[in-house]
């Protein structure tokens, strides 16, 4: 499957994704770390592990700091 990865604030890419992988490999394949974005998909966080559903996701980026 084809879906178009969305990084708020970043552009979107495409990705293919085989039948088995997560949202983990999404966001992998678009450069980030799970531990590091969250997915969101109809506006809902979806949680990393979740198999790869929806052709378009957005990767919101967390941003940490002290």
């Amino acid at each position: 499957m084809r879906v178009t990865v969305e990084v708020v604030g970043e552009g979107e890419q495409a990705v293919d994704v085989d039948d088995d992988e997560t949202y983990a490999d999404v966001v992998r394949a678009v450069g980030y770390s799970p531990h590091e974005v969250s997915v969101i998909v109809d506006g809902t966080p979806v949680p990393e592990d979740q198999p790869v559903e929806s052709a378009h996701v957005r990767v919101l980026r967390l941003i940490k700091g002290g």
